[in-house]
C-alpha cells in the first residue's frame, strides 16, 4: 500500500519526501477536500522531489464543466504532475461524472498515456449532493481512468469510516480491481486506521492531518517524523 501525503507548499515537500511519502500529492486544503493549487507550486515540488517519486496534483472539487476541467488539467499535465486527481463535487449523477471524466482522460493521454488519472468522488457525497460514491468504480473504468479513489468532502473530524463501513470499502476496493485498476482511499485517515485499510487491498492510502503537527490538516504542518511513522507502519503489515 503506497502512502500518499498531501503538502500545500514546498516546505511541506520537503517534509513529505525526507518523511518517506510514496506520492507527494499537492494540493491546497483552503479551496477544499481535493482544492487545487497553483501552477507554480507545483512546478516547484516537482523539481524538488526526486524523479523516482510520483508527484500528484488535485485538479480541485470540480464542478459539472467538462471543459473547464479539462483545461485545468492540462494546467497540472504541463506543471509537472504524474498524477491527476479530479475531485467529483459538482457531478451530481452517473452521467455527469463520466462526461467530466472522459474529457480528463482525453486530454491527458493524449499528451501523456503515461500519466495517471485518478477519479475521486466522496464517502459523504449525500452532504454535498455529489455523485454517489459506489458509482466511482464504474466512472473510472467507462473514462479509462487508472485510480478510483474515495475521499471526504466536508473536514469536520469525521473520518471515512464514518460513512462508509469496512465491508463496504472491501466492495468497493474489488470492484475497482475486477476492472484491472487501481484503488485510493482517504478521508481523515487516522493512524490506527491503516491497517484495516491495508488488509482489504488498499493501493493507496491518503494522508494529511495525520502527517501534520497536533494531527492538524488546516492549522498543522507537516512533519517527516510523523511521515516516517506512518510509512514505517505500513511497511511493518
Amino acid at each position: 500500500m503506497l502512502l500518499l501525503i498531501s503538502p500545500i507548499n514546498n516546505e511541506e515537500a520537503i517534509e513529505a519526501i525526507e518523511g518517506g511519502a510514496d506520492i507527494v500529492d499537492v494540493k491546497n486544503p483552503k479551496e477544499g477536500s481535493l482544492g487545487a493549487n497553483f501552477p507554480w507550486v507545483i512546478k516547484d515540488i516537482r523539481k524538488m522531489t526526486p524523479d523516482d517519486m510520483l508527484v500528484s496534483a488535485t485538479l480541485g472539487d470540480v464542478p459539472y464543466k467538462p471543459g473547464t476541467v479539462s483545461l485545468a488539467a492540462m494546467g497540472a499535465l504541463v506543471s509537472g504532475a504524474d498524477y491527476i486527481k479530479v475531485g467529483l463535487y459538482g457531478t451530481k449523477d452517473y452521467n455527469e461524472a463520466l462526461e467530466v471524466m472522459k474529457g480528463v482522460v482525453k486530454t491527458v493521454k493524449d499528451e501523456n498515456p503515461d500519466s495517471i488519472v485518478v477519479a475521486s468522488g466522496y464517502a459523504d457525497a449525500h452532504r454535498v449532493g455529489a455523485v454517489d460514491p459506489k458509482l466511482i468504480p464504474k466512472i473510472a473504468k467507462e473514462s479509462g481512468s487508472d485510480l478510483a479513489m474515495l475521499d471526504t468532502a466536508v473536514k469536520d473530524g469525521k473520518t471515512l469510516f464514518d460513512y462508509l463501513n469496512i465491508n463496504e470499502l472491501q466492495v468497493f476496493v474489488d470492484e475497482i480491481h475486477s476492472y484491472g485498476l487501481k484503488s485510493a482511499l482517504a478521508g481523515s485517515v487516522k493512524k490506527e486506521q491503516l491497517k484495516p485499510l491495508y488488509d482489504i487491498g488498499c493501493d493507496v492510502v491518503g494522508v494529511r492531518g495525520a502527517a501534520c503537527t497536533g494531527g492538524d490538516r488546516n492549522n498543522g504542518k507537516i512533519n517527516r517524523s510523523a511521515v516516517s511513522e506512518l510509512k514505517d507502519l505500513i511497511n511493518s503489515f
